[in-house]
């Protein structure tokens, strides 16, 4: 694959092997971005779990505190009147129950997060096949099974994001857009680690943070240095 000029400019600029404080990372990836569209920061967390052992696996969500800079997409599944109207009053994008089933049944996935009423569970659980690869499957563990419809809504349409490593046992997380102040970004990603480093499971020894890497969608990766968040 070719790279580009201003990509080589780009990595000529970094250092690869060196892990910058965060001040100074996220300093450098938006002195970096050069695109005429707002790009987002993401995080990459390289951890020292084994995710084929169910109990290494490392899932949970955070509340960004400067929100993540997108509007995110909300259906709410409910069989009950109140729940939905709740819903729609909360600002989910779509809300209802055989129609929106019956939708996604037929592969349509145009939206960010699902949550569900715990009653109708049953019958999203059948849309595994269309949900669970997307990781748009309600959990109740993110929250996103719930009766308190409105609340749940809330917190995602605010910057409530999920977190959960892959099989590589890496995360991948959005944090932010490049156009957000150095300070909201920083907080951004402080709350977001500290909530990873939380989510540590307790079978897990050794080195939990292996890697932390920033970047910006069309940027290089930025490694961070990890010793600020390892009590």
């Amino acid at each position: 694959m070719s790279v580009s000029k201003r990509h080589k400019e780009n990595l000529s600029t970094c250092d690869r092997d060196l892990e910058y404080p965060l001040n100074d990372a996220v300093s450098l990836i938006k002195s970096l971005s050069h695109t005429k569209f707002d790009e987002s920061v993401d995080m990459a967390i390289n951890l020292g779990v084994d995710p084929k052992h169910a109990d290494q696996l490392v899932r949970g969500t955070v509340s960004l505190p400067n929100g993540t800079g997108k509007s995110i997409k909300v259906v709410v599944i409910a069989k009950d009147d109140d729940k939905i109207n709740m819903a729609k009053d909360a600002g989910a994008d779509d809300s209802g129950f055989e129609e929106l089933l019956s939708k996604i049944e037929k592969g349509w996935v145009d939206f960010d997060v699902l949550i569900a009423t715990p009653d109708v569970m049953p019958q999203v659980g059948r849309l595994g096949k269309v949900l669970g690869p997307r990781g748009l499957m309600p959990n109740p563990k993110t929250g996103t099974v719930t009766s308190d419809i409105s609340k749940a809504v809330s917190e995602v349409k605010a910057g409530k994001v999920e977190f959960r490593v892959d099989k590589l046992g890496v995360i991948h997380i959005s944090v932010g857009r490049i156009s957000f102040e150095e300070d909201k970004l920083c907080e951004n990603i402080e709350v977001c680690m500290n909530a990873i480093i939380r989510a540590k499971p307790a079978s897990v020894k050794g080195i939990y943070l292996k890697k932390f890497t920033l970047s910006s969608t069309m940027g290089p990766g930025i490694r961070v240095d990890k010793k600020s968040f390892i009590s």
